[in-house]
């Protein structure tokens, strides 16, 4: 999910305006509040705010369900190991950042297909022994899978959590990211458990929609909303986590897994995001 700083005409017209591509990777960043990003980044990050305002409070709700997922893992079910597809840039508060606090035992390999991500986290990344960053794509799992830096990581003969979060939406339909996930579920064991974050427009006007995917046409990636049925087919043979105390275990929106208060948690921002973590029998 690369910024390479080239620009490409429209061809509408001779005299059209080049734009250089935006990241995917750097405009979530930038919604984060980080500072690696480019202006194409925050130019299309404002344009789909405008048209979603609460673009910014569904980053930070996705960023939210990973870090209490992930902590939940380390906490309560014993989770050692961890696998972060689609990680983007390291901001505050990673994955092994978040699982460490509870055992600094944990392992961590993130997996991004952008190269600038991948070289500023191998500066970022580079002492910290139990925390492996690979440059790889999710449309290939086996390259990941047998990637010999994940398989020095990582142990697949115990149970491992797979964070998939605001990343799928990344793939078509036509690449059936089903089968791409239960690829790489196939690779793990009993006990592991799938994390994943998928936006929606369940709850959105259609023309939203239409004009927000139509800004992604300048991305290095395209996005592809589900809704709550295809979102439940990641999980087909998973035990599905009660999202929050005293719900039964279902596919939720983003801000309620975890939540203290779902219905302080229950916003605009959330119901744009489903969400749900799934255990491997």
């Amino acid at each position: 999910m690369s910024v390479d700083g080239t620009r490409h005409d429209d061809g509408d017209t001779a005299a059209a305006s080049a734009v250089p591509r935006m990241s995917v990777a750097r405009v979530y960043d930038y919604l984060l509040g980080g500072t690696n990003n480019s202006a194409a980044d925050r130019f299309a990050a404002e344009q789909i705010k405008a048209l979603f305002p609460e673009l910014e409070d569904w980053a930070w709700c996705n960023r939210g369900f990973h870090q209490r997922a992930a902590r939940w893992l380390a906490a309560d079910a014993g989770v050692t190991q961890f696998l972060d597809i689609g990680s983007g840039l390291p901001t505050q508060n990673n994955t092994h950042d978040v699982v460490q606090a509870v055992d600094p035992a944990c392992r961590v390999v993130y997996v991004d297909n952008d190269e600038q991500v991948a070289e500023q986290a191998h500066r970022l990344l580079s002492d910290t022994g139990r925390v492996s960053f690979v440059h790889g794509d999710l449309r290939k799992p086996d390259g990941i899978l047998a990637n010999p830096d994940v398989r020095a990581q990582l142990d697949f003969a115990q149970p491992i959590g797979l964070l998939m979060t605001a990343v799928i939406h990344f793939v078509a339909d036509e690449l059936d990211p089903w089968k791409l996930v239960g690829r790489y579920l196939d690779a793990l064991v009993p006990g592991s458990y799938l994390v994943l974050s998928q936006g929606t427009y369940d709850k959105q006007a259609p023309a939203t929609v239409e004009r927000a995917t139509a800004i992604y046409q300048n991305a290095n990636e395209q996005v592809y909303p589900r809704s709550k049925p295809d979102v439940e087919r990641f999980f087909a043979g998973l035990q599905i986590v009660p999202p929050y105390d005293g719900a039964k275990p279902d596919v939720t929106f983003g801000g309620l897994w975890g939540a203290e208060d779902p219905e302080v948690a229950d916003d605009d921002a959330s119901r744009a995001l489903y969400a749900a973590v799934g255990r491997k029998p």
